[in-house]
């Protein structure tokens, strides 16, 4: 005799949860706020200098009129390197994609600490996207 597929809903979500339990145990929980927060090399000043060197406007963001705030989550780890990097709220796909390239080949930062320990922390960075009137002449 067959049985209701709900009988089999169970053991599927057992399965899964089963998986998730697993890929958290490898993995350290990441903390967002902790005693010293992570630092991008020389400070919050050459970050701001990192991303105006590095982000490249899209042209086709330009020539469309797209502005906006892209807002990127990423994970410091222990050792200042960034990973899981992800597009947290996006303004469009061509600004959410450069803003995470550019998040992306961000140097080692100053892992935060806890307790005197360093610890993962996660770690929301706002990127603005603004077309000046010299970006749209120099385009033309």
């Amino acid at each position: 005799m067959r049985r209701p597929v709900h009988f089999a809903l169970p053991f599927v979500l057992a399965l899964s949860l089963a998986h998730s339990l697993r890929a958290q145990e490898t993995e350290e929980p990441s903390l967002t706020i902790v005693e010293v927060m992570p630092e991008f090399p020389g400070g919050q000043e050459a970050m701001y200098k990192y991303l105006g060197k590095e982000v490249e406007y899209p042209d086709k963001a330009i020539e469309a009129g797209i502005q906006g705030v892209v807002y990127v989550n990423f994970i410091i780890e222990k050792e200042g390197t960034l990973s899981h990097a992800r597009i947290l709220r996006g303004a469009s796909p061509l600004l959410d994609a450069e803003a995470l390239r550019v998040v992306q080949g961000m140097p080692k930062w100053t892992p935060g600490m806890q307790l005197g320990k360093p610890v993962r922390v996660q770690y929301n960075l706002p990127i603005r996207f603004v077309i000046h009137e010299r970006k749209k002449r120099k385009r033309k």
